[in-house]
């Protein structure tokens, strides 16, 4: 089995992975020769083929060899890469970097009703994120464009909430991410835009806990209020959450 992982491969993988997406990469198979690369890449073919291989060890790319050349895909892992490189790029220029998410109310399990209520986690949301969270999380569905984008927040530094054990089991780290949740037609007594059609809520925060059962397009917020009745919120009620960096 290999050891190169993702987290692992050079500038000069991600500078191969950033060609393969230009191209078209992202979009699925595409026909690649290691010399038609190489000379995109100003490198040798072997190079080419090199970083190709390192990228496929690293379930970056995915790769089948054909007598003419190899059809290759950008993986979900790598596109995910390609975001964090974005992220980091707009971090730079643009100073105030931030994340647009869209999606729609879905119930939950009510496990997060749970968990939050535990002391070991409660006392650090307290400290840390500055409120005592409602006793719930918000869960949005998030579509198809949204699930892409939520990989740049890999690249933001988060609010760490500790992993804590007890007599009976030990609990895993959550991390979060401030957030302010927006509703278009909203009527509650959140802040409003002046022609009062929109209304959003400032002091919230996306929780993605180390252990859970959702995938990635399950998001989890929480906040001090019960956002639901704060935003007029019901089950398929859209909504968009901008993610910020912690400050």
């Amino acid at each position: 089995m290999s050891s190169i992982t993702a987290s692992s491969v050079g500038h000069a993988e991600l500078a191969t992975l950033k060609a393969l997406a230009l191209s078209g990469g992202l979009d699925g198979d595409q026909k690649v020769s290691c010399s038609a690369l190489a000379e995109r890449l100003d490198a040798s073919t072997q190079t080419a083929s090199r970083r190709l291989q390192r990228l496929e060890e690293a379930d970056l790319v995915e790769r089948e060899i054909v007598s003419d050349g190899q059809w290759v895909t950008v993986t979900e892992a790598g596109e995910r890469a390609l975001q964090r490189e974005y992220a980091d790029y707009r971090r730079i220029f643009e100073r105030d970097a931030s994340v647009e998410l869209r999606g729609s109310i879905t119930s939950g399990m009510g496990e997060g009703r749970h968990y939050i209520s535990l002391p070991g986690y409660m006392r650090q949301f307290e400290d840390r994120l500055g409120y005592e969270p409602f006793l719930g999380t918000l869960n949005v569905e998030l579509g198809e464009e949204s699930v892409r984008e939520r990989g740049r927040l890999s690249s933001f530094e988060p609010v760490t909430i500790d992993g804590w054990e007890d007599d009976e089991r030990t609990y895993g780290p959550a991390y979060c991410y401030p957030a302010a949740v927006e509703v278009e037609g909203g009527e509650s007594g959140a802040a409003a835009s002046d022609d009062g059609d929109t209304a959003r809520f400032e002091d919230a925060h996306v929780i993605t806990p180390e252990r859970t059962h959702h995938g990635d397009d399950q998001l989890e917020i929480i906040a001090p209020v019960k956002l639901r009745d704060e935003l007029d919120l019901a089950d398929g009620s859209p909504l968009t959450i901008h993610v910020t960096e912690q400050r």
